[in-house]
């Protein structure tokens, strides 16, 4: 990554914090903090610099979702789907369209998850079925797609077109004929992620749309989708405990009790708490941190710790959260505190596919020698 940490932070205290209650309040898509991670380049992180992108690692991307979910958790998780798509595309996609995400104009998601198989992404009921010569019909119910209406294209699974495997991979324009038109998202958190159930019906794309081999789809989501979405929501779920740490410290410190000429800070089950709080975040920052090691030098115990990773910080914002509405109290409940914000974009980190439960049976199948499907 080119850009620095404090011009990372330059960018986002002036293209995404000015937004991120608005974008919480209202429920709209974060186009004006998008367009200024854009020019700042963070969008095109992961595309090699053949193409015109920043070259950068899985490394460099924590650090930029860890900031930004900082400042807002819904341009955070769009930034986040975005660099998962852009990672099988920079290997497998055109290159159109990798210069297109380098150069910040293009923005693609992930649309793996179905209605008929919810959480389990590596059985899709989608198919894909030869329309035309040089051309597929793909016919699907995804049920939740980020950025749904507002990505330029879609990473998209089916059953396989003619080989055996699990799953096929294809890219897929948003604007689509027969993609059916996403409804509004208004749900508890992550309320501008634009988060939407999207219908496939006879949608149709060129045969070489098609992202790695035939039947190789879920090979590929394992090696390339699943590194990158588990450790990045590990990110997000540290950079959000981060901030909100942070925020619940400022407002011990700031607010007094005046009949004992004290700030909240002086209290000792507050100070428990906020102990409790930042214990819990450095925790998961280190495992975090371990788990980037684990990657970079292929060591033995790397899979286990992708598996950890998402879970064990997933788990700890719903709980560092929590005490922050217990510490700031009444306070905490005030949308201009941030702290509600918070509490609220941790929830959606637990149900995520895979959610902690399916991971939590992942790591057991793993540390008992058993196959993970």
């Amino acid at each position: 990554m080119h850009m620095t940490v404090n011009e990372l932070d330059r960018v986002i205290d002036q293209s995404v914090r000015p937004h991120a209650e608005q974008v919480d309040a209202s429920g709209e898509f974060p186009k004006e903090s998008l367009a200024g991670l854009a020019a700042a380049g963070v969008m095109g992180l992961p595309m090699a610099e053949s193409v015109g992108g920043g070259g950068g690692e899985l490394a460099d991307a924590v650090t930029v979702i860890r900031k930004v979910a900082g400042a807002c958790g819904s341009t955070a998780m769009i930034v986040l789907m975005h660099y998962t798509a852009a990672a099988v595309i920079d290997r497998f996609g055109p290159d159109e369209v990798k210069k297109a995400i380098a150069t910040g104009e293009h923005l693609s998601t992930l649309a793996f998850s179905e209605s008929g198989s919810r959480s389990q992404f590596w059985v899709p009921l989608g198919t894909a079925r030869a329309s035309a010569p040089g051309r597929v019909r793909l016919d699907a119910e995804k049920s939740w797609i980020t950025a749904a209406g507002e990505a330029d294209t879609y990473v998209w699974s089916s059953q396989p077109f003619a080989a055996e495997g699990p799953m096929t991979l294809w890219l897929v324009p948003g604007d689509a004929a027969g993609l059916s038109e996403p409804g509004a998202f208004d749900g508890l958190g992550l309320r501008g992620n634009r988060s939407a159930p999207v219908v496939a019906s006879r949608v149709e794309v060129q045969d070489d749309a098609m992202l790695g081999a035939d039947g190789a789809g879920l090979d590929i989501a394992l090696a390339d989708v699943l590194p990158w979405f588990l450790v990045l929501n590990a990110a997000f779920s540290v950079g959000l405990m981060e901030a909100v740490t942070d925020e619940t410290g400022a407002h011990l410190r700031s607010t007094r009790l005046e009949h004992l000429n004290q700030s909240l800070a002086d209290t000792l089950v507050a100070r428990m708490d906020h102990a409790r709080m930042r214990i819990a975040t450095d925790q998961a920052a280190a495992l975090l941190t371990d788990t980037l090691a684990a990657l970079a030098g292929q060591r033995p115990d790397a899979l286990l710790r992708v598996l950890e990773v998402k879970a064990a910080a997933g788990e700890a914002a719903a709980l560092v959260t929590d005490l922050a509405m217990k510490v700031c109290g009444g306070a905490a409940f005030r949308k201009e505190l941030g702290i509600e914000r918070r509490f609220r974009d941790a929830r959606a980190l637990r149900v995520m596919a895979p959610t902690s439960d399916t991971l939590y049976d992942f790591v057991g199948r793993a540390i008992n020698g058993l196959p993970l499907l």
